[in-house]
C-alpha cells in the first residue's frame, strides 16, 4: 500500500477514500451499546423489555409490506389503464392517500374505516349470519394498524409500479402478443419481472420506510418496540438509555434490510450479465 518513498499511491487513496468509514463508525457505536449491554444490569433489562416487541414489530412490517404491494399493483394498473372509471377511481385513491399523512390514516382507519366495515359486514349478514355478533371491538388495532400501513403504502407503491411499468418499451408488450401470450400472461410473464428488477432499489426503500414507520403502531397500544421502549422510560424516567437503543435496534434493522436489498441487486446483475 505504501510506495517506495513512504507515500501512499493514488490507487491506494482512492480505495480508502471509497471506503464504508460510515459503517465503521456504526459499528464502534453498536460494540459501545453491546458492552454496555453485557455489563449492566440497566442496559440488559431495557434491551430485554425492547426485544419483546421485536417479533410485533416484524410481523406488521412482513404482513403490511407484501399486501401494499399487491394493493399497489392493482392500482398502478388502474392508473395505466385505458378506462376512465378504473384511471380515476385509482388516481383518486393514490392522490387522497398521499395527501394524509400516515399517522391521521392509522387513527382513521381504526376508529372510522373498521367499526363502518364492522357495521356493514353485521348489516349484510342479517341476524343469524356468520358476522351478526361481530363488533368493532373484535378487531385487535394490530390488524387495523396493518390494514392503515396497506392502504397507506398501496398508494406509494402503485406510483413506484407505475413508473416502472410505463418505463418499459411499448414493444415488449406487442411483441409478447405477437408470440400468443394473452394480456394477462404478457403481464406475468414478460412486463412484471422486468418492472420489478427495475423497481427493487425503490422498494427497497420502501420496505425500511415502513419498518420505521411501524414504530407509529404505539399510538394505538400496540406493544411494538416502540411502545416498549416508551413503557419502560416512562415507568423508570430512563429516556437516554430507552430511547438510545430503541434508536440503535432501528437501525441495525434498517442496514440489514439495505444489505440485503443490495444482495438481490447484485444478483439481479449477475443474471442479467
Amino acid at each position: 500500500m505504501i510506495g517506495p518513498d513512504g507515500q501512499l499511491s493514488p490507487g491506494n487513496v482512492g480505495r480508502l477514500a471509497r471506503a464504508p468509514w460510515w459503517l465503521l463508525a456504526v459499528a464502534l457505536g453498536a460494540t459501545v451499546f453491546a458492552w454496555r449491554a453485557a455489563t449492566s444490569a440497566v442496559y440488559a433489562e431495557i434491551l430485554g423489555m425492547i426485544l419483546s416487541g421485536l417479533g410485533v414489530t416484524l410481523a406488521v412490517t412482513l404482513v403490511a409490506f407484501p399486501l401494499a404491494i399487491a394493493l399497489g399493483l392493482a392500482t398502478a394498473l388502474g392508473l395505466v389503464s385505458p378506462h376512465p372509471v378504473r384511471r380515476n377511481v385509482a388516481t383518486l385513491y393514490v392522490q387522497v392517500v398521499r395527501g394524509v399523512p400516515i399517522l391521521v390514516q392509522i387513527f382513521i382507519v381504526a376508529f372510522v374505516l373498521v367499526p363502518l366495515g364492522v357495521d356493514a359486514l353485521r348489516w349484510g349478514a342479517g341476524a343469524t349470519g356468520l358476522f351478526a355478533g361481530l363488533r368493532a371491538s373484535d378487531v385487535p388495532m394490530g390488524v387495523r394498524v396493518v390494514a392503515a400501513l396497506v392502504c397507506a403504502y398501496g398508494a406509494f407503491e402503485a406510483e413506484t409500479l407505475r413508473g416502472g411499468l410505463t418505463s418499459l418499451a411499448r414493444g415488449q408488450a406487442e411483441a409478447a402478443r405477437a408470440l400468443g401470450l394473452s394480456q394477462r400472461q404478457a403481464l406475468r410473464h414478460v412486463l412484471l419481472p422486468q418492472t420489478f428488477r427495475r423497481i427493487l432499489p425503490t422498494l427497497g426503500n420502501d420496505l425500511i420506510s415502513l419498518l420505521k414507520d411501524s414504530s407509529l403502531v404505539s399510538v394505538l397500544g400496540v406493544r411494538d418496540m416502540t411502545q416498549e421502549a416508551r413503557l419502560y422510560a416512562s415507568a423508570t424516567f430512563r429516556y437516554t438509555e430507552s430511547l438510545t437503543l430503541l434508536a440503535l435496534l432501528y437501525l441495525a434493522l434498517t442496514l440489514l434490510l439495505a444489505l440485503g436489498v443490495k444482495a438481490l441487486e447484485h444478483r439481479y446483475r449477475r443474471h442479467a450479465a
